[in-house]
C-alpha cells in the first residue's frame, strides 16, 4: 500500500467518525493553539521592549551612583543589610568638573554626555490651563546633547539656541498634543506667548513658548488618551534653577559612544574612570555603568526563559492529547482485527500494516495541529491588539508546531501499529 493511499484510508476514516476524530484531536489543538500563542505573545513582547531599548540608542551607556555593599563600607559603620543608609550628599555626586575629565579622557569615544532633570515627582501631574480646558504635563530639562541627540521633529517655532542653554532662559517647547488641545492646533498662535504650569502641590513656573514639537507616544504604554501627559521641554540650566540645584552634581547621566567602540569594554573603562579617580575615598557610594546592549540582551534572556517556561506548560496537554491518539488507535486496531487479517491473507507484510496505522496516527495528530496553529495564531494575535500592540507570529515556531505534531503522531502510534502488525492473520480473522 503506497502512502499516499494510506493518507486516503486514513482521512475516509476520520471522515467517517468525525466526532471521535475531533474528540481525539482536542488534546493536540489545545497543546499546539496554547504554545503557538504564547510563542506570538512573547516576540511580539520582544520587539517592543527591543524596539524601545533601540528608541534609546544602541550605543546608550548608562553611568549612576550607586551604594557600595562591601566590607570596607559595614566597617565604615554603613549598614546595607536593611538599616541605615546614608543619603546622597552634595559631595557624592558625578561634578562638572568629573565629566569634563571624562570626556577630554575619551574624546575619541564619547560622543554625547546626555543630562537631564525633572521638575517635581514623576508620578505626580502638572498642568496647563485655557479657556477652561487643562492639559497634563511634565516639565523636563535637558541638555545640547541630549536635545541633539533625540532629535525632536519641531513642527513650528525653533528649537533652544546656546544662549537658552547657558543662561538657563525661561523657555520651552510644548507638544502638538498641547497645541490641539488649547489651541485647536494652532502652532503660530502658542509660539511667543507666555504659559503657566502649575503643578500638583500649587506651585507655578511661567515659560515663553519658542517652539512646538512632535509628540511620540511611549512603546510601553497601554492605549492612547486625548490628554496625554506630555513634557514641557526647557534647557537643562532652567531645571535647575527650578529645582535650585544649579551647583550641585548628577546622580545619574547617559553617554552615546561612537560607532566605532566597542560598549562591552567601555562600560568597564567608564566604572574604574570614575571609582578610581574620584570614588575610591567614598566608603559609601561609588559609580555603576551599564550598556543598552547589556540590558537588551538580559530582557531578552528573561523574557525567552518566561515563553520557554510557559510553552512547556502548555505543552504537557500534548502528552495528553498523545495518549488520547494512542488509546483510539487501539480501539480503532480492535475494531478492525478481521480488516487486518485479511490483508494479511492476501499477502501484506507487517511493515506496510504497521506504516498504515503510523500513517493514520499521523494525519489525526497533522490535522489537529493545522487546527491549533490557526487557533492559536488568532489567540495570540488578539491578545496582542488588546495591548495595544502589533502582533509578530514566527514562522519558525509555526513550522515546529507541525512538526512535533507528527512526531506526536509518530511516536504515540508504534505501539498500536506494531501490535496491529504482529496480529495472527489466523486469529485476526476469527475475531468476533
Amino acid at each position: 500500500m503506497l502512502f499516499t493511499e494510506n493518507v486516503l484510508v486514513a482521512l475516509s476514516g476520520l471522515k467517517a467518525n468525525i466526532m471521535r476524530s475531533l474528540l481525539t484531536m482536542l488534546g493536540i489543538i489545545i497543546g499546539i493553539a496554547s504554545v503557538i500563542a504564547i510563542m506570538t505573545v512573547g516576540n511580539s513582547i520582544t520587539l517592543i521592549v527591543n524596539s524601545t531599548m533601540q528608541g534609546l540608542g544602541a550605543n546608550n551607556i548608562q553611568v549612576a551612583i550607586m551604594q557600595k555593599s562591601t566590607e570596607d563600607s559595614e566597617e565604615s559603620g554603613v549598614n546595607y543589610g536593611g538599616g541605615y543608609v546614608r543619603d546622597l550628599t552634595d559631595e557624592d555626586l558625578i561634578t562638572k568638573e568629573m565629566l569634563k575629565s571624562l570626556t577630554d579622557e575619551f574624546k575619541d569615544d564619547i560622543k554625547y554626555v546626555m543630562l537631564t532633570e525633572q521638575v517635581g515627582d514623576y508620578y505626580s501631574t502638572s498642568k496647563v490651563s485655557r479657556n477652561g480646558k487643562d492639559a497634563k504635563v511634565q516639565i523636563v530639562g535637558y541638555n545640547r546633547d541630549y536635545m541633539e541627540f533625540n532629535d525632536k521633529e519641531v513642527l513650528g517655532g525653533r528649537s533652544f539656541i546656546t544662549t537658552d542653554y547657558k543662561e538657563g532662559k525661561s523657555v520651552c517647547m510644548v507638544s502638538d498634543k498641547l497645541v490641539e488641545r488649547l489651541y485647536k492646533g494652532d502652532n503660530d498662535a502658542v509660539i511667543g506667548t507666555e504659559i503657566e504650569v502649575v503643578s500638583s502641590d500649587g506651585t507655578f513656573n511661567d515659560f515663553y513658548v519658542v517652539g512646538v514639537y512632535k509628540y511620540v507616544a511611549d512603546s510601553i504604554s497601554f492605549g492612547e488618551s486625548d490628554n496625554p501627559k506630555t513634557e514641557v521641554l526647557v534647557p537643562l540650566n532652567t531645571a535647575r534653577k527650578i529645582n535650585h540645584t544649579a551647583n550641585k552634581g548628577f546622580e545619574y547621566f547617559m553617554l552615546v559612544t561612537s560607532v566605532n567602540t566597542d560598549n562591552v569594554t567601555f562600560v568597564t573603562k567608564v566604572r574604574d574612570f570614575f571609582n578610581v579617580n574620584f570614588y575610591s575615598r567614598n566608603d559609601a557610594f561609588e559609580v555603576a555603568a551599564v550598556s543598552m546592549d547589556s540590558m537588551m540582551d538580559s530582557l531578552n534572556t528573561m523574557i525567552s526563559m518566561i515563553k520557554l517556561a510557559l510553552s512547556v506548560i502548555a505543552g504537557i496537554s500534548l502528552v495528553v492529547g498523545g495518549i488520547g491518539v494512542m488509546n483510539i488507535m487501539l480501539v480503532s486496531i480492535t475494531e478492525r482485527t478481521k480488516e487486518i487479517g485479511t490483508r494479511k491473507a492476501l499477502g501484506a507484510t507487517n511493515s506496510s500494516i504497521r506504516l498504515q496505522f503510523i500513517t493514520e496516527s499521523v494525519v489525526i495528530c497533522v490535522i489537529g495541529g493545522i487546527i491549533g496553529i490557526f487557533l492559536g495564531v488568532g489567540l495570540g494575535m488578539l491578545a496582542v491588539k488588546l495591548m495595544g500592540y502589533d502582533a509578530v507570529v514566527s514562522v519558525s515556531s509555526v513550522v515546529i508546531a507541525v512538526g512535533f505534531s507528527m512526531a506526536i503522531g509518530i511516536f504515540f502510534g508504534y505501539y498500536p501499529a506494531n501490535k496491529a502488525a504482529k496480529l495472527n492473520p489466523i486469529d485476526a480473522l476469527r475475531y468476533e
